[in-house]
């Protein structure tokens, strides 16, 4: 992987994140958790490149993007699209999602999990977290369409700390 600055991440970020997905990931090298999501944006906020993530409560992951200051973003080739339906239908308290998905994990400097199958990787350190409040939704249909269960995302505004780009 090749480092780049966040500034020059050529891509999409709505096909990106809404349609090619993106595995989160949190914890360490003794235990760790991805997740697929397709929610999410990024941009530049607070002078600083950032991304938006979000995460319901009850998902494994939750637990260790709550107990680590920083998590990964890996996006990955269409080819790795069952690898992203596993790890977006499994529960890593059931199942081991490496094993299961057949990616290959490394760990960054700091520490961080990400995928060797990435074409990018971006590591981030959370700025700001808060739930999503159904009071502040303007559009109702929102919360009667998506949070029928009450079970309202966690959003996490994280710098873009670090960013790779596959050679």
């Amino acid at each position: 992987m090749k480092k780049i600055a966040p500034k020059d991440i050529d891509k999409n970020v709505i096909k990106l994140i809404g349609q090619d997905w993106m595995l989160v990931t949190a914890g360490d090298q003794e235990k760790f958790n991805m997740m697929t999501a397709s929610w999410g944006s990024m941009g530049y906020l607070w002078n600083k490149p950032v991304v938006m993530v979000f995460v319901r409560p009850q998902r494994y992951t939750f637990e260790f993007t709550e107990k680590k200051d920083e998590f990964t973003l890996s996006f990955f080739d269409e080819k790795y699209r069952h690898a992203l339906n596993v790890c977006g239908s499994v529960s890593g308290r059931d199942v081991n999602k490496v094993q299961e998905s057949g990616l290959t994990p490394y760990f960054t400097e700091a520490g961080n999990p990400a995928f060797e199958e990435a074409t990018l990787v971006l590591e981030c350190k959370k700025l700001y977290t808060d739930f999503l409040k159904e009071e502040a939704f303007l559009d109702k249909k929102i919360v009667d369409s998506q949070y029928g269960q009450k079970d309202f995302h966690k959003v996490y505004v994280a710098e873009i700390v670090h960013a790779w780009v596959k050679e």
